[in-house]
């Protein structure tokens, strides 16, 4: 089963070092390109390679963990998916510049946390990503935790619970095993529709809960 990381940020280079530690392999890939990456995957050994976003995408489960604003340019010039399965990390959120004066507005709850919602209407955001992976079988995965936790799904105290949701039976399968393998409690929301909206960040109800399973 090839792996395939679109996104080197906390996200996504977090689950990379999950996924070494494992001895798991997968390509890792961002728009700046396989060299910019050099020194992470220096640090996570040899099962983690750089490569295009292109190549990263070939993979059969694909974690895309790329911030919303980037998202349509970048799955937009994709091949096809081919029913192959796609892990939504992403969350609905703007990061903000501490230095602007977005950082200091009363009226945005979230500015502390230098984040901003975006105003996705009546839809979640999950919904948005799928149209934009057509013929993949999304699941919804990775998104709901601070990302600097993600690197260790083992703790003294137990398994870290992450929360997956999609429609495809068979897809949730396979990422359920890739968590499980990987030291989470993996926990099913059900279909995307129910648990999309309970996992997105900022305001879903299971947004940022870091349960422990002992």
């Amino acid at each position: 089963m090839k792996i395939g990381i679109i996104g080197s940020g906390a996200l996504g280079s977090n689950v990379a070092r999950a996924l070494a530690k494992k001895g798991f392999s997968a390509t890792i890939a961002n728009k700046s390109g396989p060299e910019s990456l050099a020194a992470l995957v220096a640090e996570l050994g040899p099962t983690i390679t750089a490569g295009t976003i292109e190549q990263a995408a070939s993979a059969d489960i694909v974690l895309v963990a790329v911030p919303w604003v980037a998202l349509e340019s970048l799955l937009g010039n994709l091949p096809a998916w081919n029913n192959r399965i796609v892990i939504d990390g992403t969350n609905p959120v703007l990061f903000i510049d501490p230095n602007s004066p977005d950082a200091k507005d009363p009226s945005n709850p979230l500015a502390a946390y230098g984040i901003k919602a975006i105003d996705l209407g009546n839809q979640y955001s999950s919904a948005v990503f799928r149209e934009l992976v057509p013929d993949a079988r999304v699941v919804k995965a990775f998104n709901h935790l601070d990302a600097r936790v993600l690197s260790e799904p083992e703790t003294t105290a137990g398994q870290r619970t992450l929360f997956y949701s999609g429609d495809d039976a068979d897809a949730k399968t396979e990422v359920r095993k890739l968590l499980e393998t990987t030291g989470f409690f993996a926990v099913d929301l059900g279909s995307l529709d129910v648990g999309g909206p309970l996992m997105q960040l900022p305001f879903g109800a299971l947004a940022m809960t870091n349960f422990i399973k002992l």
